[in-house]
């Protein structure tokens, strides 16, 4: 298979869907916790609402992928943002009413649509074939260059829309982005899954994880996002601890976020040329720079070192995961593995979220950071095993 006009097409618009769906969860993240703790009888419960949006896609993910097995990746990303528009509308009637149980409701069912979307990348796989899969999840996966700038500012300019309700405006931006999700899930033109794909033979579950290309995949993937989640999340508290101002710690998720996805452009074309594995290797290498750059001081300058370092050790290691992973399935078996994949890897996301905060009041940034190093070196050592062991993979023209 070529890299065709169509199959750019179908990339291009299931990255502007990602960039759509991520510039509203990073919206989530600059309100939530504020929004919450205005509408909570207790501050201890200000995460909460965020904590639901993360267990919505938790619980979304697999049968989302089980769902599009049947009716297709078109109308599963037309179903998706259905649900995220009524949680918006929900969590907009919550804040005008002051009702915070109702606002994380809403949180949970914009998670369902996040749920749905994680599989724009799996999608672009799908349909680009062996030569073309990597440089495909990476397009997809640099729509979240635009929700860097996208979401916090949407957020800001519409925070006092609906006066007397802050961040209620806030939330009515995400009907506009919910919306322009299912327009653009309508132009796409991907087949829908043919018989061999809904009734061919499976291998059971348990066969498919034992393989090594689905073990070291998911674990690295695993890996890679809940050692990034961990420390990004905590980032904030240590530089509030710190001394730092909020306009830094702005600056430094900003960056932060825009070395997560400004890789994706070429990360691709590198897994392409240097391989894989490669890459991974690469990337955890990255990861343990981060680590170092933490642990060396605390100034504004070593902040913004570490969070760089962490988010494009997570790109590599990530877009390396999610391409190798497709390795590990035929077509009949694709739902329920890519489901898999996603259970486990957002069942770390909805984790470390919860845990970080406590992590860092108990532990401190520091030794938070020395935490992370063991589950770095299991992904380095499972890479470097992988890459002894592995099998050519045959280059096909589908």
């Amino acid at each position: 298979m070529s890299f065709s006009a169509a199959l750019r097409r179908n990339v291009l618009i299931l990255s502007a869907c990602q960039a759509l769906m991520l510039s509203g969860s990073s919206l989530i993240v600059a309100t939530s916790a504020l929004t919450g703790l205005s509408l909570a009888t207790n501050s201890l419960l200000a995460t909460v609402p965020l904590s639901c949006m993360y267990v919505g896609t938790l619980l979304t993910t697999f049968p989302a992928s089980l769902m599009m097995k049947r009716i297709g990746r078109r109308g599963g990303f037309m179903i998706g943002p259905l649900a995220g528009l009524v949680g918006a509308a929900i969590a907009i009637h919550a804040i005008t009413e002051r009702d915070f149980w109702l606002f994380c409701v809403g949180s949970f069912l914009i998670g369902v649509l996040n749920g749905v979307g994680h599989y724009y990348r799996f999608a672009a796989a799908d349909i680009s074939g062996n030569r073309y899969r990597s440089r495909a999840i990476s397009w997809v996966l640099a729509g979240g260059v635009v929700a860097a700038f996208a979401g916090p500012n949407l957020a800001a300019f519409n925070r006092d829309l609906i006066v007397g309700f802050p961040f209620a405006g806030s939330y009515a931006s995400l009907l506009i982005l919910y919306s322009l999700l299912i327009v653009l899930a309508a132009l796409l033109r991907i087949p829908p899954p043919d018989e061999t794909e809904r009734h061919g033979s499976q291998r059971p579950l348990s066969q498919i994880v034992r393989q090594p290309a689905f073990f070291v995949s998911v674990i690295s993937a695993l890996i890679a996002y809940g050692v990034m989640n961990l420390v990004m999340t905590s980032t904030p508290l240590a530089m509030a601890g710190c001394g730092h101002s909020f306009e830094d710690t702005a600056f430094v998720i900003e960056w932060h976020v825009l070395a997560m996805f400004l890789p994706s452009f070429f990360t691709g074309n590198l897994i392409n040329r240097f391989g894989v594995l490669r890459i991974m290797g690469i990337g955890v290498v990255m990861l343990v720079a981060s680590v170092a750059a933490n642990l060396s001081g605390a100034s504004v300058v070593h902040f913004v070192t570490g969070l760089v370092l962490l988010g494009l050790g997570w790109n590599f290691l990530y877009v390396g995961g999610t391409t190798l992973v497709t390795e590990s399935y035929s077509p009949a078996e694709k739902a329920k593995t890519q489901g898999l994949n996603d259970l486990m890897i957002f069942g770390t996301v909805a984790l470390t979220a919860g845990v970080s905060g406590v992590l860092h009041e108990i532990a401190g940034w520091q030794t938070l950071n020395l935490l992370v190093l063991p589950f770095l070196l299991v992904a380095l050592a499972l890479i470097v095993w992988f890459s002894r062991v592995r099998k050519p993979l045959p280059v096909t023209s589908t």
